[in-house]
């Protein structure tokens, strides 16, 4: 029989064991840390009902869509964990209690063009708190603090959470008169960090803005200065748009809170910039770089919307939400060498090799050390000792036990620090306790390093 030749698909990521484990930490530092801001887990169908994931989008997304039939089903693979996120809220408003404060970890698929850093599979980590009828400024406020926390946690120092106020856009581009031009002037926008000035002022002339309100535009959007000197120039546009107004109010309430929360002034900015394509954000908006690779883009954002499930429901869910490319932020980390050398990825802290046909021993020892919690692997394989070494070696695990006849006469172990070479005989309670707390300091460190 011809043997197929094994292949990955092209936008497809798999990960060696060791890579793995650190993709696995990532999730659970993402975790841990939405855990303590009150989100509740959730997991919603990989498929849908093709209908239901159309409903929010449109042209773009039917392109990019993975959609198929099994008997009279019409099927898509989910494209974002917010449309999902609105049908669970719709179809479980009566069991819900709100605000409702979710996060989710998991992977989504988009059929487009598969190029460095950009896949058809990925994961993304998403939270988002959903309003019944009206949601407060505060938990806009509180997103840059779980932001900061978040990058904190996972060992990033030098990044900048850049937030705006969609109303304040919208209330500006209608005092020059622009308003039946704002979502192509807020999508022109959204490409000043890729294309640059000139090429947003191209496409905002291309739209139908004359050249001098197009330097306008960008005049506004690019002023300079700290939070403070900023929203205090912002003063002079007062009362003259309802919009404009209450989007500098809600601007000003978010940064405000900031300190209180704990968000260090050299980590935000207030930047007129951050516009976020997608029209269905209705107010504050969110976009994160790393300061020292501001090639790679954002690597999270999101923002608040207003409407949040209006295809499947007439009641008003408004929310805020940010989400983060997580399979893309790993390749990006593991392309410029930041990803950590120092945590332990091996999949046992303990390789127990038995020297003995008796295994009873070794098997209670196991058992010891893994009721301690130190994850332990039996290593029974009739192989030589020093391909046993040696596999123990290649997987990266820091301690092997040695258990012959001399320590099972002795009640002991033998214990091998494969980092110093500095071998120790002692009981296995004992062996236990010293390699958790060898452990514990060595698994403190983060899954991010030098950034």
């Amino acid at each position: 029989m011809e043997k197929l030749k094994p292949r990955t698909l092209s936008g497809f990521m798999e990960l060696l064991p060791e890579k793995q484990s650190l993709m696995e930490r990532m999730m659970e530092d993402l975790r841990r840390t939405y855990s303590l801001y009150g989100f509740a887990p959730l997991d919603t169908p990989i498929i849908e009902a093709a209908e239901i994931l159309l409903a929010k989008g449109g042209g773009e997304t039917e392109k990019q869509i993975y959609r198929f039939t099994k008997g009279n089903n019409d099927l898509a693979l989910r494209f974002d964990l917010t449309v999902p996120l609105a049908k669970y809220v719709a179809l479980n408003y009566g069991q819900l209690s709100f605000p409702f404060r979710r996060y989710q970890i998991g992977k989504v698929y988009r059929g487009e063009r598969a190029q460095r850093g950009r896949f058809r599979e990925f994961y993304q980590a998403d939270i988002d708190i959903i309003g019944d009828g009206e949601l407060n400024i505060i938990n806009e406020a509180e997103i840059p603090a779980i932001i900061y926390r978040t990058f904190s946690t996972l060992g990033l120092k030098r990044f900048k959470i850049r937030v705006n106020n969609r109303k304040v856009l919208s209330g500006f581009f209608a005092l020059l008169g622009l308003s039946q031009f704002i979502d192509n002037i807020m999508r022109a926008i959204d490409k000043l960090d890729k294309i640059g000035r000139d090429k947003v002022k191209e496409l905002l002339i291309e739209e139908g803005v004359s050249q001098s309100t197009a330097d306008e535009i960008l005049d506004f959007i690019s002023l300079s200065g700290s939070t403070e000197e900023k929203l205090a120039r912002l003063e002079k546009y007062k009362g003259k748009n309802e919009i404009l107004d209450k989007g500098l109010d809600e601007l000003a309430a978010v940064c405000a809170y900031l300190p209180e929360f704990g968000v260090p002034e050299e980590n935000f900015e207030l930047d007129l910039t951050i516009a976020r394509g997608l029209d269905y954000y209705t107010g504050t908006v969110y976009e994160t770089t790393m300061t020292d690779y501001p090639e790679i883009g954002s690597v999270c954002s999101g923002g608040r919307y207003d409407d949040l499930a209006g295809y499947y429901t007439d009641r008003k869910l408004p929310g805020v939400g940010i989400s983060i490319g997580l399979t893309r932020l790993f390749y990006v980390l593991d392309e410029q060498g930041l990803l950590s050398r120092e945590l332990i990825t091996a999949p046992a802290d303990v390789l127990i090799i038995p020297m003995t046909e008796n295994l009873g021993y070794a098997v209670s020892a196991a058992t010891l050390l893994r009721n301690e919690g130190v994850r332990t692997q039996l290593y029974c394989e009739n192989r030589k000792f020093k391909a046993k070494i040696s596999y123990a070696d290649k997987l990266g695990i820091p301690f092997v036990m040695f258990i012959g006849e001399d320590e099972i006469s002795a009640g002991v172990v033998t214990v091998k620090d494969m980092a110093t070479g500095v071998q120790v005989q002692e009981t296995a309670a004992e062996a236990a306790r010293r390699i958790r707390a060898k452990l514990a300091k060595k698994n403190a460190g983060k899954v991010i390093s030098g950034a």
